[in-house]
């Protein structure tokens, strides 16, 4: 099979480039394995026209969109492999598809490293959180936590403050720099650095945070700092350079990386990880396509 281009991943970027893309009449294939960053969530925050709706929904709705442009494939799978061969790029998918695309976007997204707290998973994306731009906003004059080893778990406390009041920070077993100590103190935040032993609550909702010694934490919600990864090798088998953050350099206005035909939109590059700034990148970049595929068939220049 042959494609103008390669979609890797299903989620805000990829969508919003696969629509442009259809209504330009490219051949597309977008390929997804259906791990959305956001998925756990239960609602999407700082988008217009759809604040509050749900991931699943949104997801559903865009499908629902895509389906209308004949010219865009979409395959429920995971791309293992994307080589340069000649004036394209040759693919092959985990189900078997193989084929060829004249370009590749890369919207593999990001993977966030959860903290290693017993009954985590229950509470992600209800009262668990990694985003205070997407999710802070709900917390105002709540207690909250923020968690994270050494002086990442203060830092995001301090800046926790401008959204709630009642912060505070649990280092879990790690010392935290006389600097930050000293910077908790100044905006009247408490530090917890004992060993955390779990988090308790229903129904995803948070009520506590139970250490190892000492009293529990009676918290309404807890944010972490704990990182994220790449969600696919992709961007580096192809040969793309990462910056100090892991994100993958592109071309600030096109999204195309250094490798020629190589594109990146939404959370791989690491910018800023919102969905409205995703949906924005994926149309970007798809606008870019297009014009390098007018200019390699001499309709622009």
């Amino acid at each position: 099979m042959t494609f103008d281009v390669l979609i890797v991943g299903g989620g805000p970027a990829g969508l919003g480039a696969a629509l442009i893309l259809g209504r330009c009449h490219r051949k597309v294939l977008l390929c997804d394995e259906g791990r959305q960053r956001n998925l756990s969530s239960h609602a999407i925050h700082g988008l217009l026209g759809r604040e509050g709706r749900s991931p699943s929904d949104f997801l559903d709705e865009a499908l629902e969109e895509l389906s209308r442009y004949k010219s865009v494939s979409m395959r429920g799978t995971r791309v293992t492999e994307v080589i340069r061969g000649g004036e394209a790029f040759e693919f092959v998918c985990a189900d078997g598809t193989t084929g060829t695309a004249s370009n590749v976007l890369l919207a593999t997204g990001l993977v966030d490293e959860l903290p290693e707290l017993a009954g985590i998973e229950t509470f992600y994306g209800v009262s668990v959180h990694h985003c205070l731009y997407c999710d802070g906003f709900e917390y105002a004059g709540k207690p909250v936590a923020a968690y994270g080893k050494g002086d990442k778990g203060a830092d995001l406390g301090i800046m926790m403050k401008h959204w709630m009041s009642d912060v505070v920070v649990c280092s879990d077993g790690t010392e935290v720099s006389p600097q930050a100590m000293r910077r908790l103190e100044q905006h009247g935040i408490a530090l917890r650095s004992e060993p955390v032993q779990s988090l308790e609550g229903a129904n995803g909702e948070l009520a506590k945070i139970v250490f190892r010694s000492g009293p529990d934490l009676p918290r309404a919600g807890l944010f972490f700092s704990t990182g994220c990864h790449q969600a696919s090798d992709l961007s580096k088998t192809l040969g793309c350079k990462r910056n100090e953050k892991g994100g993958v350099i592109t071309d600030p206005v096109t999204g195309e990386t250094g490798v020629p035909g190589v594109y990146v939109a939404g959370d791989v590059s690491r910018d800023v990880l919102l969905v409205a700034v995703a949906i924005a990148e994926g149309a970007e970049a798809a606008v870019a396509i297009n014009k390098a595929l007018l200019r390699r068939d001499g309709l622009c220049e």
